[in-house]
């Protein structure tokens, strides 16, 4: 298959890769672009654990000043990507969550009882997010009980228009495939797509989504070929793609 992979250049290099290995041919047309937030601060608490819900804030705040010393807490990790990051950062005590919000807050929960039990002081946990989450997690947390300080520390910009040449796959039909990592990247998709006039194009081709929630905006739109992922992990979708 041709397949197209719409997620920021830096991560969808990694999976272009893996798609090539797998005997696919690949393009690449990122239409979201990380930005870090000028002037995101924190200090350092005192906190009892940080909170990464994407591999984009670890390296977003990573240039913060006073970064390093949150490096000695424990982190709760989305996923084993955004846990592989985390480490790579400096941090030693690293939860992995079970690769979307609801399942990190579980693990937050079951951590904070224990904490509880055995009479440690309970102290905020600091959550380095993105401008736009797709769950509260901090207010799920604090529903549980918790206070979770929230600082913004990136964005997701989106693109304006497909490139060119994206336009021209799209218009000859020659794109068999789109990878979707996100619910807005998959918006994303679709704005560009009818922006250019191509929307009946871009709903006719496969549409492989790492989650339900990515998908929505296809559905939303009318494309008919949507399949999801089983588990809501980059090598889930890459599973879903080489069953095809």
């Amino acid at each position: 298959m041709r397949l197209l992979v719409t997620r920021p250049v830096a991560d969808a290099k990694r999976t272009a890769a893996a798609l090539t290995r797998q005997g696919h041919a690949v393009d690449i047309a990122p239409l979201l672009r990380i930005e870090s937030v000028a002037g995101a601060v924190f200090d350092n608490g005192p906190w009892s654990g940080l909170i990464f819900t994407s591999a984009n804030a670890v390296c977003a705040a990573a240039g913060i000043a006073g970064f390093a010393a949150l490096t000695r807490l424990r982190a709760f990790a989305v996923g084993a990507r955004t846990a592989a990051t985390v480490r790579a950062a400096g941090f030693a005590d690293v939860v992995v969550g079970g690769g979307n919000a609801e399942a990190l807050r579980q693990h937050v929960r079951a951590w904070a009882k224990a904490e509880r039990d055995m009479g440690a002081p309970r102290r905020p946990l600091l959550y380095l997010a993105g401008e736009e989450v797709s769950h509260d997690l901090a207010g799920a947390l604090a529903a549980d009980g918790e206070v979770v300080h929230t600082v913004t520390v990136y964005r997701a910009v989106k693109a304006e228009r497909f490139p060119a040449a994206l336009d021209a796959a799209l218009a000859r039909g020659t794109i068999d495939g789109v990878l979707h990592f996100s619910r807005r990247s998959a918006a994303a998709f679709m704005d560009c797509a009818r922006r250019t006039a191509l929307t009946d194009e871009a709903l006719r081709v496969a549409h492989f989504c790492v989650s339900q929630q990515a998908a929505e905006p296809l559905v939303a739109a009318g494309a008919k070929d949507v399949r999801i992922a089983e588990r809501p992990e980059e090598a889930a979708l890459l599973a879903l793609v080489g069953g095809a």
